[in-house]
C-alpha cells in the first residue's frame, strides 16, 4: 500500500528525517513510535506532501513524493493530524460534509454519515451544534470521521488519543480497529505504548529522524534495550 525509502526531510536548515525506511501493507495497522521531536508527525506530513520530502514515496506502487497535498489525498490518502483542524464556525454534519471528495456523495465510499453518527453518539446528539464548542474528544472524534468519511484506502492518524480520557481512548482504538475491518490500512503515531502494542500488527520506533527498531508488538515487548534507550521517559 505505501513504501517509504530513503526519505529525508527538513524545516529550513534543520535536517529532521534521515533516511526513513518504512513499508504499510494492505489493512494493516502499523503503530509509528517514538519520544516528542524525532520525526513521527514530520514522517506523516512528508507523505502528505506538507513537508518537501526527498527520497521514495510510493502509494500503490506510485511515486508521490513531490506532489501537491490535495493531489495526494484525491489518490486515497487520508491525513488527522495531531492539532484536530476543525472548521470550528461550521457545524459538526457540516464538517463531515466537508470530509467528502468532489463529487462524492454520503454513503458513495465504505462509511457514511450514519456510520460516523452510529460509532460515536455524542456527534449525533451535537449534529447541528457549532464545532467549536465540542469537547476535545469530539473534536478528535469529528477529525477522524471528518477523514474517513472521503474513503481513503490508507489512513494516517497522529497522536489520536492525546488528552482523551480512558473511555474516549477506548472508542478511539475501537474505532482503529473497525477501520482495520473495512480494509483500510493505517499508520498509528501515538505516544500510548499500551494501545499501540495491543492493537498494532507491526511497530516501528523512531529515534533521531531514523528507524531504530522494526518488528510486531511481541518483538517490541521482549526488547527492553530498546524501550528503555528509544521510548521510556
Amino acid at each position: 500500500m505505501l513504501e517509504i525509502r530513503d526519505l529525508h526531510a527538513y524545516y529550513g536548515k534543520s535536517h529532521i528525517l534521515h533516511g526513513v525506511d518504512m513499508r504499510i501493507g494492505e489493512g494493516e495497522i502499523v503503530a509509528l513510535l517514538g519520544r516528542n521531536g524525532v520525526g513521527r508527525s514530520t514522517t506523516c506530513k512528508a507523505v502528505m506532501g506538507l513537508v518537501e520530502p526527498r527520497g521514495s514515496v510510493r502509494f500503490k506502487g506510485q511515486e508521490i513524493a513531490g506532489r501537491k497535498a490535495y493531489e495526494i489525498a484525491k489518490l486515497g490518502i487520508g491525513y488527522v493530524p495531531e492539532n484536530r483542524d476543525i472548521f470550528p464556525g461550521l457545524t459538526t454534519r457540516q464538517n463531515l460534509i466537508l470530509g467528502l471528495k468532489p463529487g462524492q456523495r454520503d454513503g458513495q465510499g465504505r462509511w457514511s454519515m450514519e456510520d460516523m453518527f452510529a460509532l460515536f453518539e455524542n456527534l449525533r446528539e451535537r449534529a447541528d451544534v457549532e464545532a467549536s464548542v465540542l469537547s476535545g474528544g469530539e473534536q478528535q472524534m469529528l477529525t477522524m470521521c471528518r477523514t474517513l468519511i472521503g474513503d481513503p484506502d490508507f489512513i494516517m492518524i497522529d497522536e489520536p488519543t492525546e488528552g482523551l480520557s480512558p473511555q474516549m481512548t477506548r472508542r478511539v482504538a475501537e474505532l482503529l480497529q473497525e477501520i482495520a475491518r473495512r480494509g483500510i490500512a493505517t499508520l498509528l503515531v501515538e505516544q500510548k505504548l499500551a494501545i499501540a502494542l495491543d492493537i498494532a500488527d507491526r511497530v516501528y520506533v523512531m529515534g533521531h529522524g531514523r528507524v531504530v527498531f522494526e518488528g510486531t508488538p511481541a518483538e517490541l515487548k521482549s526488547r527492553d534495550d530498546v524501550r528503555r534507550e528509544w521510548l521510556e521517559v
